[in-house]
């Protein structure tokens, strides 16, 4: 296997010691890194390299449950070296030139604003850095339109092969979103009932507590729609809906949710106000804790704004599997609980053979992604009973994914994608026509939200949303699972 020199710009900033370097940390813990694996840290600050593993663990420390350990430690930061650059000079990047070594892949990770990645990119290619086999790894998001993510993409295309280009959506990580691709083509039973001849609707909820976390002036000009739609509920939904790919190759999983995003049902101005509901949360309650409303935020110097810190949405994947299935798609901030979760509402039974009152309920299957990652199918069966013959009951099938597996907690998505890039591996990572044809079904519901008016309701921080929400999918005969 060829040596891999790992190199992460923004590596002071939050993301990195959040959520990369305690992943990294974990699979060195784990001996799931290559011995001779490299690791450059890139930042702006001008520090010594102890100084920065010293600042560097003080801050994993409040980020991480279990406590950090020595000895993986001294092996971990043994690799771990840091180089000062400010990324808008001339030349930022010599010293990390020297530090390559042509006979090793170069692994680029941008932990950075979006704004820097051309400058990062020309960059890298105008101080030599790009010499031997080179990787290129990006967080989200890739633009903020179709026009700004071809942007991107081009200038990522004049450096980059396409092969090795890896996007980040952080859920294609997540251990029950890989098991989403095993429960649908590893399982008969389950493969052979995926269809709209057996489902009658499918909900994707991905609700977070927190509000926009002091990061207002970016978050204004973004909305949630953009924030987390175009990304991270676009994702789960093609997972859901994809057809069998031929392989478990990147380019047979990316044809098969390209196909789905373009078969997406488009949604214009004459259509957005039965199928979109935007919302903003005020002030209210979370955790028996008063929050602030959305403009009340730190940073916020409006007395008022139309971007949306809630969306819903209902779809429909206008293909032969999927017709008439409509999507159920919600995500909002200050909601009650921290959930992501996908409901897949199987239909009644078209006959009911128990007697009064004894109908079945539908069987449900519920994938949780957060916050106890796992499984659930709900069963119907006869209540043990001498009094009633046959008095029916709903029973809950659970696969709690705590509970199985080789090691005792369960794996963060970046440990699960920095494993794979190092390894070459692309196939949770995202196609730039994916992104694209993402971005084109987004922009023209933002736009026909402008077209049509549709402004923001505000809802109460620890609601489950604005009314509009549950007269989205009530009136269809349906209800949100929470």
């Amino acid at each position: 296997m060829t040596a891999v020199d790992l190199i992460i710009f923004g590596a002071t900033g939050d993301l990195s010691a959040r959520k990369l370097f305690p992943a990294l940390y974990q699979l060195d813990a784990a001996k799931l890194l290559q011995e001779d694996l490299r690791i450059a840290a890139v930042g702006r600050q001008q520090q010594s390299v102890d100084d920065f593993r010293q600042d560097l663990r003080q801050k994993m420390s409040g980020y991480m449950r279990e406590a950090i350990d020595d000895a993986v430690w001294a092996r971990f930061i043994g690799r771990l070296d840091y180089l000062a650059s400010d990324f808008a000079e001339p030349q930022a990047f010599v010293a990390l030139s020297d530090w390559l070594d042509d006979r090793r892949v170069s692994l680029f990770y941008l932990a950075t604003p979006p704004s820097l990645f051309s400058t990062i990119c020309e960059g890298l290619h105008d101080d030599q850095c790009l010499r031997g086999p080179c990787r290129i790894v990006l967080e989200k998001p890739i633009g903020e339109s179709l026009a700004t993510s071809s942007q991107v993409n081009e200038t990522l295309a004049r450096f980059f092969d396409e092969r090795d280009i890896y996007r980040i959506d952080h859920y294609l990580g997540k251990e029950t979103v890989q098991n989403l691709l095993v429960l649908r083509f590893a399982n008969r039973f389950i493969n052979s009932q995926w269809d709209q001849s057996c489902i009658d609707h499918v909900q994707i909820t991905v609700a977070e507590r927190v509000g926009i976390e002091g990061r207002w002036a970016y978050y204004d000009g973004v909305g949630q729609l953009r924030d987390m739609v175009q990304n991270h509920l676009m994702q789960l939904l093609c997972l859901v809906a994809m057809e069998p790919p031929n392989s478990l190759e990147a380019e047979s999983i990316r044809d098969e949710k390209v196909k789905i995003v373009k078969a997406l049902r488009p949604i214009d101005a004459e259509t957005v106000k039965e199928h979109v509901v935007r919302g903003q949360y005020s002030q209210g309650v979370i955790n028996s804790q008063p929050v602030p409303g959305y403009l009340e935020e730190e940073g916020c110097e409006l007395t008022d704004s139309n971007t949306e810190t809630f969306v819903a949405i209902k779809a429909y994947v206008d293909n032969w599997r999927w017709s008439g299935v409509p999507f159920y798609l919600r995500t909002g901030k200050r909601m009650p609980d921290k959930v992501t979760e996908i409901i897949i509402q199987y239909k009644a039974l078209p006959h009911h053979i128990f007697g009064e009152g004894q109908g079945a309920e539908p069987n449900r299957l519920t994938i949780r992604l957060q916050p106890n990652e796992g499984i659930e199918m709900s069963m119907v069966s006869k209540r043990q009973s001498l009094k009633d013959k046959l008095s029916l009951q709903t029973h809950t099938l659970n696969f709690d994914f705590r509970e199985d597996g080789d090691i005792d907690r369960i794996p963060d998505a970046y440990e699960r994608l920095f494993l794979d890039a190092i390894n070459g591996d692309p196939s949770l990572f995202v196609g730039r026509e994916e992104i694209e044809e993402s971005w084109r079904w987004c922009d023209q519901i933002i736009s026909a939200c402008e077209q049509a008016d549709v402004t923001v309701s505000t809802y109460q921080a620890g609601s489950w949303g604005p009314s509009k929400s549950e007269l989205l999918i009530d009136r269809d005969g349906r209800s949100w699972n929470v």
